[in-house]
């Protein structure tokens, strides 16, 4: 028998990602991978992943899997619900620790609660093939993960492994930060000049909420509009994880892992790096403000971070 995770209810988006699929973009394929790098990598961490592995994207709810292996090891990462185990020694293991459970066994990871995604990493990874050099699923272009779809009931996630060993369990040195209320770091432009000024300080001075049109691709925002100079229409260039595109309509979005790879509305900013991870875990009706940094302070906070990982990965316990 083939080891895997019977998918009893699937959540209501559960997709299989890595870290993405780089190198592509010229051909429209988008980069996919973890709204939520951090999560992903500290989920992986806590099973003894190498960072890359693929891992269980959950947005909003989670979902009701069972055991079809000898032993499987598991870690929560990236909201602060936990693993609902619903059979044989009913309890609920929190996020940031793992635990190793065995054949038959059904657990349950329901509401995410406080953030819109989450990571279930499996000690050694769902057994998939890779697209483009890459396991992440992107469903509107239906590659990758498990036949390029999200996680449908009576699905089995193929495992790598047939057994995980009885070693200790693992977890994180203390809650980590979701930092849900931290402002937003933006680089402005690349067409800010499109923009009035007026515009410009409108975008850094006002509250926007993340509004129900918000997934994978992109997070519409609702606040104040936005007023072009030049027209909200440009020659279609290229588009990065999370520029911040204005249409006619003057509300921006924030466009996400699954972004189109090309565009014809002037971008009035990006966020930085090290902030995509925060903003993908807002959910519909969280504020977002945005503050404006230079580019090499930006990559010198994307330095600061990776370091800070590392050493809170380094503490695991």
């Amino acid at each position: 028998m083939i080891p895997a995770l019977e998918v009893i209810a699937p959540g209501l988006h559960t997709t299989v990602q890595d870290r993405g699929r780089i190198g592509y973009q010229d051909i429209g394929v988008p980069p996919s991978g973890p709204l939520d790098r951090i999560s992903f990598n500290l989920a992986n961490a806590l099973v003894g992943n190498p960072p890359a592995t693929p891992a269980l994207e959950m947005l909003l709810q989670g979902p009701t899997l069972k055991v079809i292996a000898e032993s499987v090891r598991i870690a929560l990462a990236g909201c602060s619900a936990g693993i609902e185990i619903r059979s044989g020694n009913a309890r609920t293991i929190p996020a940031g620790r793992s635990v190793r459970l065995v054949r038959d066994e059904v657990f349950r990871i329901g509401a995410l609660r406080d953030s819109v995604c989450a990571y279930l990493a499996i000690e050694g990874g769902p057994d998939v093939p890779l697209v483009l050099g890459s396991a992440s699923t992107y469903v509107r272009g239906a590659i990758g993960g498990l036949q390029g779809r999200r996680l449908q009931a009576g699905d089995s996630v193929p495992l790598k492994l047939a057994g995980a060993d009885g070693r200790d369990e693992h977890a994180l040195p203390r809650q980590f930060d979701l930092a849900l209320d931290q402002s937003i770091r933006v680089v402005l432009g690349p067409q800010v000049d499109h923009f009035t000024d007026g515009a410009v300080k409108t975008f850094l001075s006002s509250e926007y909420t993340v509004s129900t049109q918000a997934d994978r691709m992109g997070y519409r925002l609702a606040g104040p509009a936005l007023v072009h100079a030049k027209g909200y229409d440009i020659v279609s260039d290229g588009i990065v994880t999370g520029a911040i595109q204005v249409p006619g309509s003057g509300l921006p979005i924030v466009l996400m892992v699954d972004h189109q790879t090309i565009g014809g509305y002037p971008k009035i900013a990006t966020v930085i790096s090290a902030d995509i991870p925060v903003i993908g875990r807002r959910k519909p009706g969280r504020s977002i403000r945005f503050v404006a940094v230079g580019m090499h302070e930006a990559e010198q906070l994307r330095k600061d971070q990776e370091a800070a990982i590392s050493e809170f990965i380094s503490r695991i316990v």
